[in-house]
């Protein structure tokens, strides 16, 4: 397909999914939600016919030397499936934020003034390898009243196509147009460039994926850009803390899993607290297989920790603590570094963590606001004062007192789904659910009043 058929290609998802968004604009909520339920159905019924069309990915990506993590995330398995029906049952049973009106006040002349919730529009989607964020996509268009153009990499087009054909069969069956949810069905990465300069189509794009895409997305657009670069996340250990909720929430927002975005990339150690607790974590992590890259202080602390096999420092500890760790951790060799300058921005996605001790929570803060990427930031603190400093001060689309990182995510709070994390500042912060897909536009409420 050449250049000029790629253009109007493009431009015929767009002309469709603008003529689109108005009529899902003024869907019902019932219809709305007639979709999605009938969505859940027919992935529970197709789970077969949907693995072999991922067969066909998977056996491409395994033939061209792809790693297993990406291979492992291009797989369509039963309980995937039925992660993407439950998501779209739970959005089915959330209340509709269309139409909304919020604030309304009387003004000193009469008049009513106050904001409603509208869909955004349209917007294009591009993202890389988990073809379930077609449904993901496609279900909080669909609950959101808005039309959407995805485009799925070309490592998962058999998944995605079959996947979206699913969606259009259950707009079909709900009397939804079948253009709400189109799917880009070529894999040339010009589609791209004309989908993000259309302005006259696309209201915003939203990149998911890889570091690389996000920055070419956001350079080339001339729509606006919903986006996360980094998930430098970062775990905070205050001057007092509850040592044992530490360690295992520090444990926690590391291990739990290592490649998602709101895994911690980063450990910060009030200088109070440092001897008791990082011999503890860094036990836990050793047994773990993690490496651990030091400042100068926390690296000499660490290794005369590990000359003394004695643990002449954790007998310090609470003997709380000592439970925490197994005894096969006690004895795993510490994988430790000296962390260069670059280590602080890090976004590891592997486990390697940086670690810092700090001389308390104003050093925590200004650390954390220089070096992350504003996703998602915690303190473990037991002081009420410094926790309320944090939660001020931090610079960051999620900030959180005494729990994991791992936390930052649609589901989690409560939002039945996510489109992607967003780091900007303006629009969606955070977890992207149905209300980052809308707009507030003023509504204003008369009884004949004339200005004066």
């Amino acid at each position: 397909m050449n250049a000029i058929n790629i253009s109007d290609y493009t431009q015929t998802l767009g002309i469709q999914a603008k003529s689109t968004a108005a009529l899902m604009a003024k869907a019902s909520t019932a219809i709305k939600n007639k979709a999605l339920k009938r969505l859940a159905e027919l992935l529970r019924a197709n789970e077969q016919a949907l693995q072999v069309d991922n067969a066909k990915d998977i056996e491409r990506a395994v033939a061209a030397g792809l790693a297993e993590p990406m291979v492992d995330r291009l797989k369509l398995t039963r309980k995937v499936l039925e992660t993407c029906a439950l998501g779209c049952e739970q959005l089915a049973a959330m209340p509709d934020v269309i139409g909304e009106i919020l604030g309304m006040k009387q003004q000193p002349s009469g008049i009513r003034v106050g904001q409603m919730r509208v869909p955004i529009g349209v917007f294009g989607m591009v993202f890389e390898s988990r073809p379930n964020v077609t449904i993901e996509a496609a279900s909080l268009s669909i609950k959101s009243g808005n039309a959407c153009i995805l485009r799925g990499g070309s490592e998962a087009i058999d998944s995605n196509k079959a996947l979206a054909r699913l969606v259009q069969q259950a707009l079909a069956d709900s009397g939804l147009p079948t253009n709400a949810v189109q799917l880009v069905q070529i894999t040339d990465r010009a589609v791209v460039d004309q989908l993000i300069a259309m302005p006259q189509y696309v209201d915003v794009i939203i990149p998911r994926g890889g570091k690389g895409l996000i920055e070419r997305i956001s350079a080339g657009a001339k729509v606006p850009v919903i986006k996360h670069l980094d998930g430098n996340c970062h775990t905070y250990v205050d001057d007092p803390c509850d040592l044992v909720m530490a360690v295992q929430v520090a444990d926690n927002a590391k291990t739990n899993k290592y490649s998602p975005c709101n895994a911690t990339e980063s450990l910060l150690v009030a200088q109070a607290v440092a001897p008791v607790f990082l011999p503890q974590i860094a036990s836990i992590y050793a047994a773990k297989g993690v490496e651990m890259r030091c400042d100068a202080q926390a690296l000499a602390l660490l290794q005369d920790f590990e000359q003394n096999r004695a643990l002449a420092l954790v007998d310090q500890a609470q003997p709380a603590i000592d439970s925490v760790v197994t005894a096969s951790s006690t004895v795993a060799p510490f994988k430790l570094a000296l962390a260069q300058e670059s280590d602080w921005y890090e976004e590891y996605l592997a486990p390697i963590i940086s670690i810092r001790i700090v001389a308390g929570v104003d050093e925590a803060i200004a650390h954390i606001n220089h070096y992350s990427s504003h996703h998602t930031d915690a303190i473990l603190t037991r002081d009420h004062l410094h926790a309320q400093q944090f939660l001020r001060e931090v610079d960051s689309a999620s900030v959180m007192v005494n729990t994991s990182t791992r936390f930052a995510d649609g589901f989690e709070y409560g939002l039945g789904a996510e489109i992607g994390i967003s780091t900007d500042k303006f629009h969606a912060r955070g977890p992207v659910g149905i209300e980052g897909l809308t707009s507030l536009k003023y509504v204003v409420l008369g009884a004949g009043e004339l200005r004066a």
